[in-house]
């Protein structure tokens, strides 16, 4: 049993492939080292179309502790697709200000950190000279990402320099600029039919979306690919494996990167320790296609495509169905059905326990929840409280499993899950993602799985998430309105439901021998001073005597806004006989001290009466708060007179 170093990936969308591959070289070398792995990830893009969204998802950057991992791995291609920058600048500053680890960046410069480079120059290479030594083709046109983007234009001059040094050169127009989506790839093709730039021999992407977009195009306007024109992209996604015409492309040396990015760091921390190389042969990654003419991988096509289809049926006596959990499952498992027939914070948490088979493998999985997650009057929309909750655990390993309230554990945030404060034998990897509504947090979900798991997280932990997600707020929702339901908008007190569904509460489990106490509070002057001085006025003076009256009332008793400017007060328990004489005594007395330090340009004076009585099977609470309305309005009455006399 050893304390393990660890090392953390700052990344988004963790089921996409440049993550997936990411994550390949990174838990390869940490395997080998002994460092555990934490990915925080937003489980979507962050330029999606959602600002709200995005927010909540974003926030789990803030959970990290850069004062507890020993190196920080930023994906800034995935970071800055948070196209305001802001998520990059607060993660930069927060860096800057906490972390002593050290921090390397992939592929693109972010904040002055050091730099580890994407390898793929011989891919790029191997990918021009495969156009023209195996397809013959030397009008080539290339298309790349945004102008002076880095990696634009890093891919941009590899290709035409490979393409000089084979006899092809790219002419300046045959050098376009895209955005490495699939919009680019429409225009160009655009551009190719309506004549504005001549057809070329065969074009080359810099990635596969905007090849992908290109074909697309192009066949819709009745160029066919290969015959008409060949082409090849970059990245080498499921996308381009499994389209129509299935595109030839080399997977980009994103695991190799990462593989160095945690040698740096293990050379800093661990100066005198040997790194351990990574293998990433290149035959390995090239993958044909029939968009430039080649035999496509049908193998790699066909398990591309399986693990994106819809099955709606499954062998479900598979005794490696846990093992194969798609998404199909995942909706057929009727598993969001499940969570918002769900009438309780309780049952809801249960019905997550219940189905986090859902997001096989794992060894360990938490729910981290804040404190008051039920309570909607008080958001937090940037960072964590400084304790967080586990509300729900569950295992395969006979290690952290349970729901029910009584067994949550509340940890400090900066743990950010108590288990990376333990020893183990051996290292793991720890994905955080968030739990939110909007940009409203909730907490996080951290899944906890062994380093050489063959799979990575995908779409279904994303799309399960969100049904969590909603879940969770659909409950907060349901919470909210009983409250609503049972409590006064104005004065936060009891209404006149809430009061009796609770009275009934103590009624049923109030011990033998006990008494019922009532209470009838009335303000004074209402009409007048509204009618003189102001409705607004007039809502103060009921909040100013439901605020006294709720002063008076004891712990274990009810207050609440019966109507209008009529207060109740129910117990029950021992009350002594003269409990109306002191309660009133105790109110008069406060309502006095208060009123003076108010200031106001009118009294503020309510009137009181109180009654006990015997718990008995027929006594009905009526008939206690009739005789405590009967006192307090003699009260009145004979308040009125001496203020006349």
């Amino acid at each position: 049993m050893e304390q393990h170093k660890k090392i953390a990936l700052l990344t988004a969308m963790p089921e996409s492939i440049h993550v997936q591959r990411l994550t390949t070289g990174m838990f390869a070398q940490c395997r080998k080292y002994g460092y555990h792995a934490l990915v925080f990830g937003a489980m979507t893009h962050l330029y999606s179309a959602r600002p709200r969204y995005n927010e909540g998802e974003a926030n789990i950057y803030e959970l990290v502790n850069f004062r507890g991992v020993d190196g920080v791995i930023l994906d800034t291609t995935q970071l800055q697709g948070d196209n305001t920058g802001a998520t990059v600048a607060r993660l930069c500053e927060r860096i800057e200000a906490e972390c002593g680890a050290p921090v390397t960046a992939l592929e693109m410069e972010i904040g002055g950190f050091p730099l580890i480079r994407n390898e793929n120059e011989e891919m790029l290479r191997e990918t021009c000279r495969h156009m023209v030594r195996v397809h013959g083709k030397h009008r080539i046109c290339l298309l790349t990402g945004q102008k002076d983007n880095e990696v634009a234009e890093e891919r941009l001059a590899v290709m035409c320099d490979e393409l000089s040094r084979l006899g092809a050169p790219v002419p300046e127009e045959y050098r376009i600029y895209g955005d490495f989506w699939y919009t680019s790839g429409e225009a160009l093709a655009e551009r190719f039919v309506s004549g504005e730039l001549p057809m070329p021999e065969a074009v080359i992407a810099a990635s596969d979306h905007m090849a992908l977009g290109l074909i697309e195009r192009l066949t819709e306007r009745g160029v066919r690919v290969p015959e008409d024109l060949l082409v090849m992209g970059f990245d080498s996604t499921p996308e381009g494996i499994t389209a129509d015409i299935t595109l030839s492309s080399y997977e980009a040396g994103d695991a190799a990167s990462a593989a160095r990015a945690v040698d740096y760091i293990r050379h800093v921390i661990e100066p005198d320790a040997p790194l351990l190389p990574y293998e990433n042969r290149m035959e390995h990654i090239f993958h044909p296609g029939m968009s430039c003419g080649c035999q496509p991988n049908f193998a790699l096509s066909a398990k591309a495509l399986k693990e994106s289809m819809y099955f709606t049926t499954r062998n479900y006596s598979s005794e490696h169905l846990l093992d194969e959990i798609d998404i199909g499952l995942l909706m057929e498992s009727y598993v969001s059905e499940q969570l918002t027939a769900s009438e309780t914070p309780e049952e809801c948490i249960e019905c997550i326990y219940l189905n986090t088979y859902l997001i096989y493998p794992y060894l360990n999985f938490f729910l981290c929840l804040k404190e008051d997650w039920l309570d909607t009057t008080h958001e937090m929309t940037r960072g964590y409280p400084e304790t967080m909750r586990i509300v729900s655990a569950n295992t395969t390993v006979n290690e952290y499993s349970f729901f029910k309230d009584e067994d949550a554990v509340s940890f400090p945030t900066a743990q950010m899950i108590p288990p990376l404060e333990q020893p183990s034998e051996r290292p793991f990897v720890f994905y955080f993602a968030p739990v939110h509504f909007n940009e409203h947090m909730l907490g996080y979900a951290v899944l906890q799985r062994e380093l050489d798991d063959k799979r990575r997280i995908n779409m279904v932990f994303r799309n399960w998430l969100r049904l969590v997600n909603n879940a969770l707020e659909m409950i907060r929702s349901k919470k909210r309105l009983q409250i609503l339901s049972n409590r006064d908008e104005m004065t936060g007190l009891y209404n006149r439901r809430g009061l009796y569904s609770r009275l009934r509460t103590l009624l049923r489990e109030a011990p033998e021998g006990s008494r019922l106490f009532a209470c009838v509070i009335d303000m004074d002057g209402l009409k007048y001073i509204n009618d003189t001085f102001g409705h607004h006025e007039g809502d103060f003076g009921i909040r100013f005597v439901s605020a006294a009256a709720a002063a008076v009332t004891q712990p274990q008793e009810l207050c609440g806004r019966a109507g209008g400017d009529e207060f109740y007060i129910f117990g029950v328990g021992q009350y002594p006989d003269d409990e109306d004489a002191r309660r009133t005594a105790r109110f008069m007395a406060l309502m006095q001290e208060r009123s003076a330090a108010a200031g106001k340009p009118y009294p503020l004076t309510a009137s009181i009466g109180c009654a006990v009585r015997p718990l008995t099977q027929d006594l009905s609470p009526d008939e206690v708060i009739r005789e405590a309305d009967s006192i307090m309005y003699r009260r009145k009455t004979a308040a009125k007179r001496a203020r006349k006399g």
